[in-house]
């Protein structure tokens, strides 16, 4: 089964999709689970933020989302997201997959708290087969598309400051979000392989030298989502079509090396 975590102004990907209540020990999802079938195969639904948008980036149950997933027999995440950009070049409407993180976030971040230990590796966090499989599928759409790039991933919901985008700029880090961090760990934790689809709506607090470039804003950021939601969509069904169900990653068997 093939999970979906949709973001900001994305929430329905299967229309007729059977609603299922998940249980877990970690409280409710931030929605009901919808499960449906794309291009034949079973794919699961979560809308990250709730359907009606109630839950704020730091509040978002992020562990039971993870738990759900695993609990019905999801193997493969596909997670898009809103993310602004750091860099003149990565640019509003531009897709990026990114293939390293850096954590600003306060959130609990493991499934073992003791007194079991895990000791989970994080060299190459997102799911190298399922990134490639996305990257092809973008850029045989023709889309605007960066193949790699380092997201840093604040606590929000505020925007960052002029001086906290300048340090992240000053880093050579590509672009920033509120949500992929600890949803990529997580996902390692249980074992199953994680990509984020990353949609670049803003410049976050603009671009050094050119006053033209405002900050970000809420009305830009909804009308680059609006604008590429059908997109967004289409890169989901056709990378969807192409996973298989035998995995050599490293996702798969993440725990083997990182239980004490």
């Amino acid at each position: 089964m093939i999970g979906v975590l949709g973001g900001t102004g994305f929430y329905s990907l299967l229309g007729d999709a059977e609603k299922k209540e998940i249980e877990t020990p970690f409280g409710k999802t931030s929605s009901h689970v919808g499960i449906g079938k794309i291009h034949g195969k079973d794919v699961a639904f979560i809308a990250r933020h709730g359907e009606k948008h109630e839950y704020p980036p730091h509040k978002i149950p992020y562990k039971a989302n993870m738990f759900a997933f695993k609990e019905i027999g999801v193997t493969h995440i596909i997670a898009p997201a809103a993310v602004g950009s750091l860099k003149r070049e990565i640019k509003p409407g531009d897709f990026l997959v990114p293939d390293q993180f850096v954590n600003f976030t306060r959130r609990e971040d493991t499934f073992y708290d003791g007194p079991e230990i895990v000791h989970m590796g994080s060299t190459e966090p997102y799911c190298p087969d399922l990134r490639r499989i996305i990257i092809q599928e973008g850029v045989s759409a023709g889309y605007p598309l960066h193949p790699k790039g380092t997201v840093v991933v604040i606590q929000g919901p505020r925007f960052s400051s002029h001086a906290e985008s300048g340090f992240f700029r000053s880093q050579n880090w590509d672009i920033i979000n509120m949500t992929q961090y600890p949803e990529v760990m997580l996902a390692r934790e249980k074992e199953m392989c994680y990509a984020n689809i990353s949609l670049v709506t803003d410049y976050d607090t603009g671009v050094k030298d050119d006053p033209d470039v405002l900050p970000v804003s809420i009305e830009d950021v909804m009308r680059i989502l609006k604008e590429n939601n059908e997109k967004t969509k289409k890169l989901i069904f056709n990378a969807v079509r192409k996973i298989s169900e035998n995995r050599s990653c490293v996702c798969a068997k993440a725990l083997d090396d990182a239980k004490l």
